[in-house]
């Protein structure tokens, strides 16, 4: 029985290390922060398709109840706290950078531009922002950048969910162009399966040129 509790009781407090919590955005407040906006990204590490980041402004005094970063999250679970944060936000933006773009400024500037971009969409702009990982942005806004912000800031946590399933959509479109690399499966990361058809039809319009494991494959006509 004692076994029993002692296991029981890791579980629990794993489960609360997980779960995100609303200090940040409360130092920020007492600090005299009015609008703070979480920030994150979905979309780094694929070999194809956008990357896409997200800003939100959330009532972060009532978090959602089981809340967490969007990689802890089943799709299912991503897409009701998809639902519920469209709903409950105050102000939001969604910031889009196509693979061609990534190509010519790096995958690092093209996160930095797709946090700024859905960052300029909301209007009031926040006066303070919370950024996943190390990261800082051009703009005359406070910020903070936190390194695995999406299991720390109920913000961040919100916007990384936004910005997940927005680009999961996308390149479930982008399957529907492109069925012979099956996006819907894989959403352009680096699989077996998209690494096999790769190497079979060679890159589309939409894998990143500049990615190993794609610039391999440059030599072949690309597919029309």
């Amino acid at each position: 029985m004692a076994a029993s509790k002692t296991k029981l009781s890791r579980v629990r407090r794993k489960a609360a290390a997980d779960c995100p919590t609303c200090r940040f955005e409360e130092e920020a407040a007492s600090a005299g922060a009015l609008r703070i906006a979480g920030i994150d990204e979905a979309g780094r590490g694929p070999l194809a398709g956008p990357v896409v980041a997200a800003a939100v402004v959330v009532p972060y005094t009532e978090p959602l109840l089981g809340l967490a970063d969007s990689k802890l999250l089943t799709a299912q679970q991503r897409d009701m706290f998809f639902q519920r944060i469209m709903e409950d936000a105050i102000a939001l933006g969604i910031g889009v950078v196509a693979p061609e773009t990534i190509d010519e400024i790096n995958i690092y500037q093209a996160t930095r531009l797709a946090m700024a971009t859905a960052v300029r969409q909301i209007t009031p702009p926040p006066d303070y922002l919370l950024i996943d990982g190390p990261i800082s942005l051009d703009l005359p806004i406070s910020q903070r950048a936190i390194i695995k912000g999406d299991r720390l800031s109920v913000s961040i946590a919100a916007a990384g969910i936004l910005a997940k399933v927005s680009r999961d959509r996308m390149m479930m479109d982008l399957h529907e162009q492109y069925p012979q690399y099956r996006f819907d499966l894989h959403k352009g990361y680096g699989t077996k399966a998209h690494r096999e058809a790769l190497e079979r039809y060679g890159p589309s319009p939409v894998h990143r040129k500049c990615f190993r494991g794609v610039k391999e494959y440059l030599e072949p006509p690309l597919f029309t």
